[in-house]
């Protein structure tokens, strides 16, 4: 039926606008044959009539099917990331990020043995000592080569690192260019020890600079960029296998459920006790949960015991280790170059700071607060009274012996503290002499002897807690090697051709 309004024709079923006005504009209308099919068939669908023996086996199947193909890909997922989060902290980002920290002490250690030679001079009371800092000059350098090639290398995904590393491999033959030429004008000026000639302590200046003020910056630069780079996977591993753990579980009784689903189906349908194949695949289903969930949360706790119990220290005991380099060349600096005992002074202080912290301390104040803090801390280890990089190993004590070895860090540097005391007052003293026998001695009781044993602490305590961690991300490459896949991925075909062959028969029955 047609009706015309204000000359418009409209059909029976549309409706007119209110007021005369045209209908607002409408989508495709959707035929109401469709819409009725689709209500019939979630009616039908839901209707238990629909669900026939064969409808219901099929279906509780493909669920089955499913869900453990979902437990086999969710596994590998998370199994997967775990694995290329503790190789990549383990084998690439942890041992670049002490590597560099190692190119810095070769470094901070090659200039300390430049001062030194100046120190020396052409004295023939130090000619052996002259002899052995030549050999360790030229042992650090060749350490700070091969640590600079294995940075380059370790760099080539990283510009920041490249330019970091290329840096120093573009500053540091002008560096070994200016300290041999600083020997060879101390050599031709015969000077005393103590007292090196105006020329060569100005070449040495340059080439002090130039290590202080773009080789150790570039260096340290390296360090912070791989330090960054372990924490930010560590932060992601821990997060993908915290949500990971309970994705497997959730993926994991699902195919359970739906495996005992199908199992009752056929109990009930079939008359049958028990299907022997699918009991079979519900127990390896349950076993592989959990293992698998076993193996997520081993893999946890291997890379907290390898980033936070153990890389943490190394990489603070490594800094730690190279500053106190830095440190022990800033005290030899202060006697060779008067005109800046002031500004190495301060610089020493730093260094000082850096390893062991007190807020507010001063030169002249600070043997006496490391002392009370010491005394402390050794009547009752849970007390560790100061910061800095000392201060952060104390407190992530984790591993067998790594308390002693820490300790003897400490009375170290206390001893070494108090040597270098004494030799700043034989230099204000005008007993400049044997300020230079102190500071450069090897003798039990002189500063580069308790010097030695101070390296040789960091390095017991270092390789403690390597040790650990390297233990810790083998136990994880163990876990998730090729052989657990190989089992794993067996072990779910096994599921998916028992299931197979449980339910065939009975389908058999309906053709």
């Amino acid at each position: 039926m047609t009706t015309s309004t204000a000359g418009r024709t409209t059909t029976s079923g549309e409706a007119a606008a209110p007021g005369g006005d045209d209908p607002a504009p409408a989508g495709p209308p959707v035929p109401p044959g469709i819409l009725t099919r689709l209500r019939h068939g979630v009616r039908t669908v839901g209707s238990r009539a629909h669900w026939t023996t064969p409808r219901l086996v099929r279906g509780l199947t493909a669920l089955s099917l499913a869900a453990l193909i979902g437990l086999g890909a969710t596994a590998t997922a998370v199994l997967g990331g775990a694995r290329d989060g503790t190789d990549t902290i383990g084998h690439r980002a942890a041992p670049q990020a002490t590597r560099a920290a190692d190119l810095y002490f070769a470094l901070s250690d090659m200039d300390a043995q430049a001062a030194n030679l100046l120190l020396v001079g052409a004295d023939p009371d130090y000619a052996t000592l002259r002899k052995q800092t030549l050999d360790t000059y030229e042992q650090r350098r060749d350490q700070a080569d091969n640590d600079l090639q294995q940075a380059a290398q370790a760099a080539a995904s990283d510009p920041a690192g490249q330019r970091a590393v290329q840096l120093v491999l573009g500053r540091l033959g002008s560096y070994e260019a200016l300290v041999a030429r600083a020997q060879l004008l101390e050599d031709q000026a015969r000077a005393p020890a103590g007292q090196p000639s105006p020329a060569a302590l100005d070449t040495y200046r340059q080439a002090t600079d130039l290590l202080r003020q773009q080789l150790l910056p570039a260096a340290n630069r390296v360090t912070a960029a791989n330090e960054a780079t372990v924490d930010r996977v560590y932060a992601q591993q821990r997060d993908a296998l915290g949500s990971g753990w309970w994705w497997l579980l959730v993926v994991g009784l699902l195919a359970l459920a739906a495996l005992l689903g199908l199992q009752r189906a056929l109990a009930v349908r079939y008359r049958r006790v028990v299907n022997p194949a699918l009991a079979a695949v519900t127990l390896l289903t349950g076993v592989l949960l959990v293992t698998g969930l076993s193996l997520v949360g081993r893999a946890d706790d291997h890379l907290v015991t390898a980033k936070t119990d153990a890389y943490d220290s190394v990489i603070a005991l490594s800094r730690a280790r190279a500053v106190a380099y830095d440190m022990n060349a800033d005290e030899s600096r202060y006697l060779t170059d008067p005109s800046r005992a002031t500004v190495y002074e301060q610089l020493y202080l730093e260094q000082s700071q850096a390893i062991v912290h007190f807020d507010g301390a001063t030169m002249a104040g600070y043997n006496a607060r490391l002392r009370d803090a010491a005394d402390r801390h050794r009547a009752n280890h849970a007390v560790v009274p100061f910061g800095g990089f000392l201060g952060s190993e104390l407190h992530n004590v984790t591993f067998a012996g790594e308390q002693d070895a820490a300790e003897r860090v400490l009375d170290a540097f206390q001893e070494y503290q108090v040597i270098d005391r004494r030799i700043r007052d034989l230099r204000d003293e005008g007993r400049l002499k044997e300020a230079v026998t102190l500071n450069t001695g090897l003798a039990e009781g002189q500063s580069n002897y308790e010097f030695d044993r101070l390296s040789t602490a960091f390095g017991d305590t270092i390789t403690i807690n390597e040790t650990a961690m390297d233990t810790a991300v083998a136990a994880t490459d163990g876990d998730l090697d090729g052989t657990t896949a190989l089992l794993a991925g067996a072990a779910l075909a096994a599921a998916l051709g028992l299931i197979a062959l449980g339910v065939r028969p009975r389908l058999r029955e309906y053709r």
